[in-house]
């Protein structure tokens, strides 16, 4: 029996050009989940405005599983390069906040938020976690402890 192949769906802000958003489809097909479906928010927003600029909804284990296995050679670098890509030609503003790449797993929720900044390092501890360690989410990287985390599974203990 074969394992079903990775599908990706995406929900972009309207920030998110149409070159950019070919670049997106194109990338996460590179990186073995092709988009099956690609979304845009609702142009108007409330008090709780997107704090994210592309929400990716995947079998997120799989996909970066597969990301650290020899089907996709250096993936890891491939969605680094996609994220810094996505975030220098997504900020519209110099003066507003960052707005990052988020991954969502399509059956948990958890989502992992990919920031331009994000060491090498940090792309490669990514491929290799293991995400039933983690509940709430959502996770990210601490620069000073070196390491994938989730404040709020650490409060709930």
């Amino acid at each position: 029996m074969t394992e079903a192949p990775l599908r990706a769906e995406l929900l972009l802000t309207h920030d998110v050009s149409a070159e950019l958003e070919r670049e997106l489809t194109a990338g996460f097909g590179e990186l073995g989940a092709p988009a099956v479906r690609v979304r845009r928010t609702l142009d108007h927003r409330g008090p709780a405005d997107l704090q994210w600029l592309v929400l990716v909804s995947l079998p997120l284990q799989a996909f970066l599983s597969g990301l650290g296995g020899e089907a996709v050679k250096d993936g890891y670098r491939a969605l680094r390069d996609l994220v810094a890509r996505l975030v220098r030609r997504g900020a519209t503003a110099p003066a507003a906040a960052p707005r990052p790449l988020v991954l969502q797993d399509e059956r948990t929720g958890l989502r992992i938020v990919l920031e331009a900044d994000l060491p090498q390092r940090a792309y490669e501890e990514l491929t290799a976690l293991d995400l039933s360690g983690f509940g709430v989410g959502p996770l990210h990287y601490d620069l000073a402890r070196g390491r994938w985390r989730s404040e709020l599974d650490e409060a709930a203990g």
